[in-house]
């Protein structure tokens, strides 16, 4: 576990950031390298376990095996006892109330997700919790923690090791998986990366 900050703040992660490899890869070394607190609910887990199941059968063994590795390194990133809340809660699409739910459980300050339509400020606001891009949060959260920030990318790249990357691959690896303002952000420090 790496440095946390005692400024650090908590978010949920939406099953839409957690899906796509990279992203959930970039957003969970940022929480391991204590630069936020993120955290994340069974139903939000099973959420992106079945969509990415459904276009990728085949990957079952592999996504228990992440599943399982998160439960190991992250056990207190899961939310629980927020079920209760989920009636009581507006929404435009009454599927996601869980999230919220779960971000006034645990007194996230973001919900981190992709439909950030489907979290409009108006119905967070009582809650004061924000709806954000994972590339803007990635970006701002960069801002705040920037050595920390490259520290956690470099590792990141290094592990990448079939194929490797080097720094500016990464960083049009990066771009072309959903995060290209965090890309052109880290570009000036790539020789860094």
């Amino acid at each position: 576990m790496g440095q946390h900050y005692a400024d650090r703040f908590t978010v949920v992660l939406d099953a839409n950031v957690l899906y796509p490899f990279w992203m959930r890869d970039a957003l969970l070394r940022f929480h391991e390298a204590g630069l936020f607190r993120a955290r994340w609910s069974d139903t939000i887990v099973e959420e992106w376990m079945r969509s990415l199941l459904a276009c990728k059968p085949d990957r079952a063994e592999s996504v228990h095996r992440q599943v399982a590795a998160m439960r190991t390194h992250f056990d207190d990133s899961w939310v629980r006892g927020h079920e209760t809340l989920i009636d009581g809660l507006t929404l435009p699409d009454p599927d996601d109330r869980h999230v919220l739910a779960a971000a006034i459980r645990c007194g996230a300050q973001h919900i981190v997700t992709r439909n950030l339509k489907d979290f409009p400020a108006e119905a967070l606001a009582p809650f004061d919790v924000e709806a954000i891009d994972p590339d803007d949060f990635l970006c701002r959260t960069f801002e705040l923690y920037p050595e920390a920030g490259i520290d956690a990318f470099r590792q990141m790249r290094e592990d990448y090791r079939n194929p490797p990357f080097r720094p500016a691959e990464f960083l049009m690896e990066l771009a072309a998986k959903g995060m290209p303002r965090l890309a052109a952000r880290l570009k000036p420090d790539c020789t860094r990366i």
